[in-house]
């Protein structure tokens, strides 16, 4: 499945350098406003050392991880909902994102400037945070407008529906909270929540991004965002963009871990910051594993073998027979399928299976 986190946040806060560490597509970074002109998307694979294990075993003729399309998006200004700055064409890059990676400067630098002038970072939050929720409360105003008459005068039961939750929508953005604030009371409201493609409905990833010295603990800047996002329903990390570039121009495996290890880190910021998008869109991994490939594919947490394999094949899911399930540290232990068989480790799973992360799969269909 498709997958797309946008990098958003002010001018100058480290975006594209974040960017150009996670992608092998490369930003153009530079110490002024708007160096990025056009939203560039990098491909990025999802770090799974699973995958790396099994194929010493299995042997494939390749492995394929799963990936992530990262979109580096042009520095937001106060006033982008009105068109300020570029912001109506990011604005619109923003809205075709599963997810958002808020970066929020949290370093002082006398060498970079800072649009605003100062280091602030909850400021800075609360500049983006305004202006996704100005746009959101635009469109929500505007489709109030369309449903109003089908809901009160037509009796249409879903305009109903979406009339009740584009008033609560109204409501929390008036307030100055984003839409996600807002809870959905059942299905109906689900499905029409879906296709208004609101920009603050998006999960958010707050990274902080601070200098060398803070990367493993943090600073007073990132305790102040922490407490300024105590409330909200996002995640927050902290990393070190510059640590990053120096990480990524490294060439050998043992001189990054020794970097890491100097640092203070056992994992680089690029890895962690993928896993923490894909925690927070409830993402998880199934495998796949044979001669030709071991493969990664990405479900929704909570997902049954049936919807797993359509992520496959839409063939596998709608002719689907069973799937047999071998668990990730079974395979590991037992050293081949054919051993973890002979063990009667294998599970064979209908239709109510709820697939489980690292499961390694192969599914049985008829079409």
């Amino acid at each position: 499945m498709a997958l797309k986190a946008g990098i958003v946040g002010l001018p100058n806060v480290g975006k594209s350098t974040l960017f150009n560490c996670l992608s092998s597509a490369k930003a153009q970074a530079a110490n002024f406003p708007f160096c990025t002109i056009d939203a560039q998307m990098g491909q990025v694979s999802v770090p799974d050392e699973r995958l790396t294990k099994l194929a010493e075993l299995v042997h494939p003729g390749r492995i394929v991880p799963a990936v992530c399309d990262i979109v580096d998006i042009a520095g937001l200004v106060k006033g982008a909902s009105q068109g300020e700055g570029l912001g109506n064409q990011f604005l619109g890059n923003i809205r075709e994102c599963d997810a958002i990676i808020h970066v929020l400067r949290c370093f002082d630098n006398d060498n970079v400037v800072h649009v605003d002038g100062s280091v602030d970072p909850v400021r800075d939050k609360e500049i983006i945070d305004t202006e996704l929720q100005l746009k959101d409360l635009e469109t929500v105003e505007n489709r109030i407008k369309r449903v109003e008459k089908q809901a009160n005068v037509g009796g249409d039961k879903m305009a109903k529906v979406e009339l009740g939750l584009l008033l609560r929508y109204k409501e929390a953005l008036e307030q100055g909270r984003s839409a996600r604030t807002v809870e959905l009371q059942n299905d109906e409201e689900v499905t029409c929540a879906k296709q208004m493609f609101l920009l603050t409905t998006k999960p958010v990833l707050y990274v902080c991004n601070v200098d060398d010295a803070s990367a493993a603990n943090g600073n007073e800047y990132v305790a102040q965002v922490r407490e300024a996002i105590k409330d909200e329903e996002a995640e927050l990390m902290i990393i070190s963009a510059q640590t990053e570039a120096d990480i990524a121009e490294l060439e050998s495996y043992e001189e990054k871990q020794m970097f890491l290890e100097d640092m203070g880190l056992t994992e680089s910021g690029c890895d962690r910051l993928i896993k923490a998008i894909y925690h927070l869109l409830n993402l998880e991994t199934f495998i796949t594993a044979g001669p030709m490939e071991v493969k990664a594919w990405t479900y929704k947490r909570g997902w049954k073998a049936p919807q797993c394999a359509g992520v496959i094949h839409t063939d596998f899911e709608k002719g689907f027979i069973r799937a047999e399930v071998i668990k990730y540290d079974d395979y590991i232990r037992y050293g081949s399928e054919a051993a973890v068989r002979e063990a009667g480790k294998m599970g064979v799973e209908g239709k109510d299976y709820v697939v489980q992360d690292g499961d390694i799969m192969h599914f049985r269909f008829n079409v």
